[in-house]
């Protein structure tokens, strides 16, 4: 089974955000955007993994603080060149932002205790919109995203708002013709 770890957001957050990928969805109607009840963010990619006991005990290991984030802006990886993802930017205030990172840091660390792998690039906390997807030169995965970059420079910087994530969850990813469907497999407290 397809596993992650990730906290779930507040319904007014999804809502905002629901409403934002309504009125930019269509500059960039090829893009693979995610529907806006999946946005998740995410703490630990797992991958393909039998071992479901042993990563629900390792997680339950782990230790954080309850974290406000903001959720604000927009951006893209690797850049807006070569976008291939397209993201909305979560914020926080300096101790918020060391508690998800050390969250990120302690799950990876535990997970690591038991053979799974340890993620390589620094955590960068987002949350993914679409994906350009297919593409292989930076010019195609450009053309994808250029109307609707040209729109984003006529807006203001959209705000999305601020929640207190008082818990994390291991999550099972199952592929759909309609896009991935996530099941939540396991409730992790934040304190």
């Amino acid at each position: 089974m397809r596993l992650f770890v990730a906290i779930d957001l507040d319904p007014e957050i999804r809502a905002r955000i629901a409403t934002f990928l309504e009125g930019v969805r269509g500059f960039a109607s090829e893009a693979r955007w995610v529907p806006a009840e999946s946005l998740h963010i995410t703490l630990k990619f797992i991958g393909e993994s039998q071992r479901l006991e042993e990563i629900k005990s390792s997680l339950a290991t782990v230790s954080g603080k309850a974290t406000q984030l903001s959720f604000r802006g927009t951006g893209f990886f690797p850049n807006p060149r070569a976008a291939r993802v397209f993201w909305v930017g979560i914020g926080a205030d300096e101790d918020a932002d060391e508690n998800l990172t050390a969250l990120a840091a302690g799950i990876d660390r535990e997970l690591e205790k038991i053979g799974i792998e340890k993620e390589e690039r620094a955590y960068s906390p987002h949350l993914t919109l679409a994906r350009s997807g297919g593409y292989r030169s930076p010019e195609q995965y450009t053309n994808r995203f250029q109307k609707l970059l040209e729109q984003l420079h006529k807006r203001p910087t959209p705000d999305f708002g601020t929640m207190t994530a008082h818990e994390f969850f291991l999550y099972q990813s199952k592929t759909a013709p309609s896009g991935a469907v996530y099941t939540k497999l396991a409730r992790y407290e934040l304190k």
